[in-house]
């Protein structure tokens, strides 16, 4: 039904009133810990929807649905493995935090090793995020673009010019409420955001619906017919080789899924973040706990999207449908058959997911360069004022270059038919700082003999090592044959690797000195 003067409106009078409730939401911040942790008093309820809502983004809106149109269930199993590595941080990493009183994850890291290993971690957390959060960015326009195109907006534009205008527009709002705010304007605004494109999503299937001609029952049979509902895979008649290279066999997804969940909501700022600012080590645990089993619904429902849309269309190919790729095909069915008004309101739920992420991005990378580089660095203590001046500083300047990181990948993306790898990269960052992290928190952990030297050896081998044993964009730059393992294991291997090196170090050392 096309895009009409009344979605914009709606685009727009969702974009004001964002910008508008989150600053107002947030209250009066008095000092860095307001800004940074809500003053450890946000309910667990709110931490969990933000939790939520941070890992979502637009691809998660328009590319799941994609999965199970093209495939099948088989992405729920490491699902399983995300709740699974949830339970583990809530058991065992959590209450180290929570009892240390810690404001950002890396401190731990000072605590065992010293001021060091916890600057270089958080540098290697920020440098994933820029890379990571600069294309994530990027991708925010890759489904309004696609929709644009459908509807015949901004024809005399061209892809390259919606981007930007996207990107421009997402990260001005955002670092207007996530400047002012903190971290409470972007816990409620997380939480509202998450409801606004849950509710356009869920609209979008009630419509779907009503517009397939066969019953629930009979789509569902259809479904099993072709194997669309098929939700686990064993691994059986595998070789080794093809078990471990295949992330959907259930065992690789599961285990992979737990350690790679460990490394993201143990380890790394973005998350841990959230996790502290309920200032209760129960209170914490709940809300990480329960985020598992909501994540995990809401991939089940953009699944069931996909299977809907997969009968709506009758299974019809790309080339039958005017499609470049699977991640076009929810957008098409937004564009062709929302009402007039709601084609708007499902625009402002992909911005909402945009937002969410990337207002967590801000003030994780804020908190994590005052606490972790900027302050140790200057060696002095400042009173509240002057370090709530410098986080809104820092806040600022990371709204700016991740911008700039994004307008750069933009550049790279539409400028030559080999930039897409170099896009890739950005998107695998997480895949190999990730191992390294969680390796190097584990050996704090579990480990008492290795110090601060051994520490440094083994983090830098397993960062450095993944980039040559793991399959990848950067591959083609490297010597060597790549060690080819499923995608949830990269985190596994580099972890491994970083504890193996440090306590070979330890040995090699005290052997050397004797």
């Amino acid at each position: 039904m096309g895009f009409t003067l009344l979605d914009g409106v709606i685009i727009v009078l969702y974009l004001v009133a964002v910008a508008v409730f989150g600053i107002w939401s947030a209250g009066t911040q008095k000092s860095s810990t307001d800004y940074f942790l809500g003053g450890r008093e946000m309910p667990w309820w709110a931490i969990l929807f933000s939790v939520v809502a941070t890992e979502t983004s637009t691809l998660t809106f328009i590319s799941i649905p994609a999965v199970a149109y093209g495939g099948n269930l088989l992405f729920l199993q490491l699902t399983l493995g995300y709740i699974l590595g949830r339970i583990i941080v809530a058991i065992w990493f959590l209450p180290a935090y929570v009892k240390g009183e810690m404001t950002t994850a890396y401190q731990f890291l000072e605590k065992r090793f010293g001021s060091g290993m916890r600057k270089a971690a958080s540098s290697t957390f920020i440098v994933t995020r820029l890379l990571a959060d600069g294309v994530r960015l990027f991708a925010t326009a890759i489904p309004l673009a696609i929709i644009f195109r459908f509807a015949g907006v901004f024809d005399a534009w061209g892809d390259g010019a919606i981007y930007l205008l996207a990107i421009s527009v997402i990260a001005f709002i955002t670092l207007i409420y996530t400047f002012l705010g903190g971290i409470k304007a972007v816990i409620w605004m997380d939480v509202v955001q998450m409801v606004v494109y849950i509710g356009g999503a869920l609209f979008a299937l009630i419509l779907m619906l009503g517009k397939i001609d066969t019953s629930f029952m009979e789509s569902l049979s259809i479904l099993s017919s072709e194997g669309k509902l098929t939700l686990f895979n064993f691994g059986g008649g595998l070789s080794i080789q093809e078990f471990l290279a295949d992330p959907y066999v259930f065992w690789v997804a599961v285990f992979g899924g737990a350690v790679f969940s460990i490394a993201s909501h143990g380890t790394d700022q973005l998350i841990v973040q959230r996790l502290l600012a309920t200032g209760d080590l129960r209170s914490s645990q709940k809300a990480l706990i329960w985020s598992g089993f909501v994540a995990a619904a809401q991939f089940a429902f953009f699944l069931l999207i996909g299977l809907m849309l997969y009968i709506f269309y009758s299974g019809a190919g790309l080339g039958e449908l005017g499609l470049r790729t699977t991640d076009e095909i929810f957008a098409k069915f937004i564009v062709d058959h929302m009402p007039v008004g709601v084609a708007g309101l499902i625009i402002a739920s992909l911005f909402a997911a945009a937002m969410s992420s990337l207002s967590s991005s801000l003030n994780a990378l804020a908190s994590s360069t005052t606490y972790d580089i900027i302050k140790p660095l200057y060696g002095q203590e400042w009173d509240q004022e002057q370090e709530l001046w410098i986080s809104r500083l820092t806040t600022i300047a990371w709204g700016i270059i991740l911008t700039g990181s994004a307008f750069l990948f933009t550049w790279l993306q539409l400028s030559g038919d080999e930039q897409p790898a170099i896009v890739e990269l950005g998107l695998g960052i997480a895949s190999y700082t990730y191992g390294g992290l969680l390796g190097i928190f584990m050996l704090g952990r579990l480990f008492n003999k290795p110090d601060k030297t051994d520490a440094m050896i083994g983090f830098f081998t397993g960062l450095i090592s993944l980039l040559f044993m793991v399959e990848g964009a950067l591959q083609q730059f490297l010597p060597g044959e790549p060690l080819t393992i499923a995608w949830p294991l990269y985190t596994l291997v580099g972890g491994v690797i970083v504890i193996a090196v440090a306590n070979a170090s330890f040995y090699l050392r005290k052997w050397v000195r004797n």
